[in-house]
Order: structure tokens, then sequence, then C-alpha cells
């Protein structure tokens, strides 16, 4: 996909100046509406990235364990869960990536319309490194998803290349 200026986008994250490879980004969310406000938001990170979107918390456990059909997939740098979910719910969910050795400590951000203040409770307990209401409204959803990205621009680092180390293309 292009934008105004007929860049690809890889091509713009390219000239950016970050290096390396995309950061893996796993979304649980089974409302579609929801998926793709997500997914339009993430598209201005200010880094590479890819994102895979499954739409149950089964699909969603079979992902991070590399199950069926997601025998090839890659582990995601983070996992941005909705915690109503059909099959298994992403509270359930969140409890079996915290007791899963190889993916206890995978970074999780509940994005949710739940209201419970228990659920937020057993979320904090379980180490999420955020609980964000999603908004009803587009312009605060926006809100929330710049947030993350704030987050992710000053709590991960990303390599930038220097004039030394960028290759350039002949």
């Amino acid at each position: 996909m292009s934008d105004d200026h007929g860049l690809l986008e890889s091509e713009r994250q390219e000239q950016s100046g970050y290096v390396g490879r995309p950061m893996e980004i796993l979304l649980v969310e089974d409302s579609q509406v929801d998926a793709r406000l997500t997914i339009l938001s993430l598209r201005g990170l200010p880094f590479r990235h890819r994102l895979t979107l499954v739409r149950d918390g089964a699909d969603g456990f079979s992902f991070l364990r590399r199950e069926g059909v997601f025998a090839s997939a890659p582990t995601p740098d983070v996992v941005l869960l909705d915690l109503v979910l059909p099959k298994i719910s992403g509270l359930c969910l969140l409890r079996a990536i915290r007791a899963t050795a190889d993916i206890q400590q995978l970074p999780v951000i509940v994005l949710t319309a739940s209201e419970n203040a228990e659920d937020q409770l057993e979320c904090r307990q379980l180490d999420v490194e955020h609980f964000i209401h999603k908004p009803v409204n587009v312009e605060k959803f926006q809100r929330v998803i710049d947030d993350l990205k704030q987050l992710w621009h000053n709590e991960i680092i990303f390599p930038r290349a220097d004039k030394r180390t960028r290759v350039e293309s002949a």
C-alpha cells in the first residue's frame, strides 16, 4: 500500500532510519471494527512492524505455542489482547501465557471494553504492561493508540541507522 507520496509502507519505514527486523505484534481481537481501528492506527508507527490478527483466544494460544496452522508463526514482541473473546477468554489466555515458561515474559497490553474492576485487578496481578479501556469513538481510540506509540517509542529501544552503518543503494 502506498501513501500520498507514492512510497510503499516498507520504503517509508526504511527511510525513517530504523534498521533490524520488524517488531512482531500479535493482535487478539474478535471485533472486526476494533481490529480495523487498531490496524489503521498502528500504521503510522515510527518503526518497522508486522501485525498478525487472530480472532479468538484459542487461536491466540495456538499462535503463541506455534501449533497446527501456526506452526511457523513468528514469536511476537508484544501482544495486544482483548478480554472478551470467543472460545477462550482473554483473561484465560493471559493466565495461560503467564503459566507457559517460554512465553511468560511476553509483554501484553490489554485493550478491552470491559469495565470489570476485578478483571483489571487480575490483569495487573498477571503483570500486563497496560490495561486500556477501549473507547467507544474513533477519536478516543486514536488517543489510546497514540499513547501506545509513545510507550513503545520511550520504553522499547529501536536501533537507528547512523551514517557509518547505513547501506546505500546503488
